[in-house]
């Protein structure tokens, strides 16, 4: 078709057919993010009056969602030792991904400025921007302030030296702006992720908050779900300090079932006369 005769029906139906396919929701996403901007190019350039990709929304997938696979505090630590062995700078932009719960989008679009120390260490997630989309606020349109832990302080600290206040934060080695396919080349992913997706560090690090005992509501407003329920999530995976309680007593042997004192058996015996 000619670029000019392309309608919100036609790009909705390539979105349909993408998906029927077998193309995940999430890469249906991006080529929607790359779409747009050539459609944009396009209005800009006067070949077409309107983006048409703007009203077409991407359907959902028919195929149940994939199940979170979170990293525990250990095995992050292990994971960052192998992703270390073939980029070192890049090991350091996963774990801080895997200790913020920031999105790959948010990750992209956070700026050097938006690192604050006072009163607490934390960063504010206030934009996003996708793989060949344009910068746009974030999940739920409300920016937030996630914590930065100590075993991440000094990586960030380290990251904004030489930088302006308006420079990329989280970037390559050579500060260029990331790319999940080639990060995930780049540190060997297949080899070293464990079977897991990159979105796992984001569910590793509300558990990792979660099983330090930092409470539901606060773990919630650093995520930035809408919904408590998003976040209790995490605490069916977990499971809770009463379920942890209880199986402390059902692993206590002193609470073992009490027993009655045996009854001797009587033994038949002979009568004498």
């Amino acid at each position: 078709m000619q670029v000019a005769a392309v309608s919100e029906r036609e790009v909705a139906r390539s979105f349909e057919t993408l998906i029927q396919q077998g193309l995940s929701e999430r890469s249906v996403v991006r080529y929607r993010a790359s779409l747009s901007s050539f459609f944009a190019w396009c209005v800009r350039e006067k070949i077409v009056v309107r983006n048409p990709v703007t009203g077409a929304k991407v359907p959902r997938s028919p195929e149940e969602p994939t199940e979170m696979r979170p990293w525990t505090e250990a095995e992050l630590e292990a994971a960052y030792e192998r992703w270390h062995e073939h980029d070192p700078h890049l090991a350091d932009v996963l774990l801080v991904l895997g200790w913020t719960g920031m999105r790959w989008g948010e990750a992209r679009a956070v700026l050097v400025e938006d690192v604050v120390e006072v009163p607490t260490a934390g960063l504010l997630v206030r934009r996003s921007q996708t793989e060949g989309g344009e910068v746009k606020a974030t999940k739920g349109r409300r920016g937030r302030r996630v914590p930065v832990a100590d075993r991440v302080l000094p990586i960030i600290r380290r990251l904004i030296v030489s930088k302006e206040p308006t420079d990329l934060l989280l970037t390559t080695s050579g500060g260029a702006r990331l790319h999940r396919t080639a990060v995930l080349r780049t540190v060997k992913w297949d080899q070293t992720g464990g079977g897991r997706r990159i979105h796992d560090l984001r569910h590793t690090a509300a558990c990792l908050w979660l099983a330090r005992g930092v409470d539901p509501g606060t773990v919630q407003a650093w995520m930035g779900h809408e919904s408590i329920a998003t976040t209790n999530r995490y605490l069916h995976f977990l499971g809770t300090s009463a379920d942890q309680a209880g199986l402390e007593r059902l692993n206590d042997p002193s609470r073992g079932p009490r027993r009655g004192p045996e009854r001797a058996t009587e033994r038949p015996g002979v009568r004498g006369g």
